[in-house]
């Protein structure tokens, strides 16, 4: 789930004309290396002692970081909620999704309180880039709104 998260939101940085939207992905898709990173990590230290270990958790980008670049005007006037971004942005929110799905059902079932722990780690961290997903798709889907003069209450 990681590797595929991190190639998405590789390419849709490498792919958009937009500075703002190269940068919020290509943050998300560090991040993802950075789960990555600490999954190998934790496997190692499984395969070596049979358990898992309550490790020294890695440090994720500031939330305010990527969300001051969700939020600004500039990334909102750019970027076309129609376009290659929104569908990138709607894949992304199903991938988080269920990657907190997935790592709040392995947190349910382990018995071992450091597994427990790095799972439920792993899905808040998910549940915070679902969160920033899901403002820039507010964000977005309320500009083509407003553009276009539909309000839908």
């Amino acid at each position: 789930m990681e590797s595929r998260a991190k190639a998405l939101y590789a390419k849709v940085a490498d792919q958009s004309p937009n500075e703002g939207v190269q940068r919020i992905f290509g943050l998300m898709a560090q991040e993802e290396q950075m789960h990555i990173d600490f999954l190998l990590k934790q496997y190692g230290s499984y395969q070596k002692n049979q358990q898992f270990q309550l490790l020294e958790t890695p440090v994720a980008v500031e939330n305010a970081q990527i969300a001051d670049l969700i939020l600004s005007e500039s990334l909102k006037k750019e970027v076309s909620g129609a376009g290659f971004e929104a569908a990138a942005i709607s894949a992304a929110i199903d991938m988080e999704n269920k990657s907190v799905e997935a790592y709040q059902a392995r947190a349910a079932s382990a018995s071992d309180p450091h597994e427990k722990a790095f799972y439920e780690w792993l899905a808040n961290w998910e549940k915070d880039h679902l969160k920033l997903l899901i403002s820039l798709n507010k964000e977005l889907t309320e500009k083509i709104w407003n553009d276009n003069q539909f309000w839908p209450f």
